[in-house]
């Protein structure tokens, strides 16, 4: 396995996907590739995304939030570190986005958001949707201990 890519979103979910997907790629001394998306609305007919002077700033808050998660974690893991680390923020629709990034990747990961009363034992529409779709394995981590 040479590259993981993980999709975050500033959420706990997501958080747990980073902490799985970081000993993941340590443990296989892969490239970790972290992906957050800021939701903007998509042209019907050029599938581009269609963003304004304000999701400029969103997506630099993003990319810092996510860069910020990642260093934390990295420094407080400790041991073994995966290959080389990046981190990616894009405007655009987040499971065409995901989708877009396992084309590069050997593993996809994501939270699991679930929802309802059964919550444990359903996936998010976003990961659902990656599951049935990506370009390659995709592992969906659950949410954290219930207390």
């Amino acid at each position: 396995m040479r590259t993981i890519t993980v999709g975050v979103d500033g959420s706990a979910h997501a958080h747990y996907a980073l902490e799985w997907a970081v000993g993941e790629a340590a443990a296989h001394h892969a490239t970790l590739n972290v992906v957050t998306v800021n939701p903007v609305a998509v042209s019907q007919w050029t599938q581009q995304p269609i963003s304004y002077p304000a999701d400029e700033r969103a997506l630099a808050d993003a990319r810092d939030a996510a860069t910020d998660a990642l260093n934390k974690l990295i420094a407080e893991r400790g041991g073994p570190q995966p290959a080389s680390v990046s981190v990616m923020a894009v405007n655009g629709n987040v499971v065409s986005e995901l989708l877009n990034a396992s084309r590069d990747s050997d593993l996809l990961v994501v939270g699991s958001r679930g929802g309802g009363g059964f919550s444990r034992l359903s996936l998010g529409s976003v990961s659902g949707q990656i599951v049935h779709h990506a370009r390659c394995p995709v592992v969906v981590v659950p949410h954290g201990r219930e207390e």
